[in-house]
């Protein structure tokens, strides 16, 4: 027996065997869409850049334009080339910034002291009748960066008298003293003497150079000087010990000695050098020329010259001459 369908029931068939192939075939081609922009970053941020950017943009400027296309085209291929970008790293100063009472804001240390000790060289006029001799100082003082410091500082000179000096004084003291100025009834037969300058000063540094391990500044200032000038002889003394009694021995004496205050200043250079770079201690090396502004006083022996006083006596203007020499230091900074 043939079953005869009704041309009804076979357009219906067909209708839907039609919708069923073009679902099938429409969700196929979505999910090849989706995969494909998750393995094509650029197809997304060029479609973000597409659905972001307005449709119309007006500049003043065609600059404006240009920049923000560049802007758009910048942000698409580092997207490209990098999906997940990093900020770029800090940079911070080479030099930490210290806020503490010790130091400054450049990482100097507010406070500084010094000491140290050389020779000195008389210049001038000076040498004529002061020798070469020996110095030290100390101090400290205030650093308001690292370039500029305020020193307060002590010094102290030691002076040789010239043979020539000694010479010629030997025969006026001879002749004042007689036999009065030896202990021992006798004339005199040498002299000796000394001299020395002490002087409390405010001196000004710059530093011009400061390298991790040389460093160079420049000095500078003024202050007050004292000048003392002792003459002595050869003289016999004598000490009494309550056990062994009384001994004498020999011992230099004074027989004379001249004072002379007066302003001066100084200056000159200096170098240091740090053993270690990551250590605030510095040897350093200066030298100064030092002048001081004495006040003359005439010479007067109780007849030759000009009396000033009754009681004045003066064989030794030179004292109160004015004075200069170079002191030349080695000590350590810190």
């Amino acid at each position: 027996m043939q079953i005869v369908q009704s041309p009804l029931r076979v357009i219906t068939r067909a209708a839907y065997l039609f919708a069923f192939a073009t679902a099938s075939t429409l969700s196929l081609h979505a999910q090849q869409a989706a995969s494909s922009s998750k393995a094509d970053p650029s197809a997304s941020a060029s479609l973000i850049a597409a659905n972001d950017a307005p449709s119309t943009i007006a500049y003043s400027s065609s600059a404006g334009a240009a920049e923000t296309e560049s802007a758009v085209t910048y942000m698409s291929s580092s997207l490209a080339a990098n999906p997940t970008p990093q900020p770029p790293p800090r940079r911070y100063g080479r030099r930490p910034v210290y806020a503490d009472s010790h130091h400054n804001a450049d990482g100097s240390n507010k406070y500084t002291f010094f000491g140290g000790g050389g020779f000195t060289l008389p210049t001038g006029g000076t040498h004529n009748y002061l020798a070469t001799g020996y110095d030290f100082q100390v101090g400290g003082g205030r650093n308001f960066n690292k370039k500029v410091a305020v020193l307060a500082q002590f010094d102290y000179n030691h002076f040789g008298l010239q043979t020539n000096t000694l010479n010629s004084l030997l025969g006026i003291y001879s002749a004042l003293c007689g036999t009065g100025c030896t202990g021992t009834g006798t004339p005199i037969s040498q002299i000796g003497g000394t001299n020395h300058i002490w002087s409390f000063t405010l001196d000004p540094m710059y530093t011009y150079m400061d390298g991790d391990k040389v460093g160079g500044y420049v000095i500078g200032g003024v202050g007050f000087y004292h000048k003392v000038t002792d003459f002595t002889t050869p003289a016999v003394g004598e000490y009494c010990d309550y056990y062994y009694g009384c001994y004498e021995y020999q011992a230099n004496q004074t027989i004379d000695s001249y004072v002379s205050n007066a302003a001066g200043f100084n200056g000159g250079l200096g170098f240091t050098y740090k053993a270690s770079r990551f250590s605030d201690l510095k040897f350093y090396a200066e030298a100064r020329y030092v002048y001081t502004a004495n006040e003359a006083r005439p010479y007067y022996d109780g007849t030759t010259g000009t009396s000033l006083s009754s009681t004045y006596f003066n064989v030794f203007p030179q004292n109160s001459a004015k004075t200069t020499y170079i002191p030349v230091i080695f000590g350590v900074r810190f």
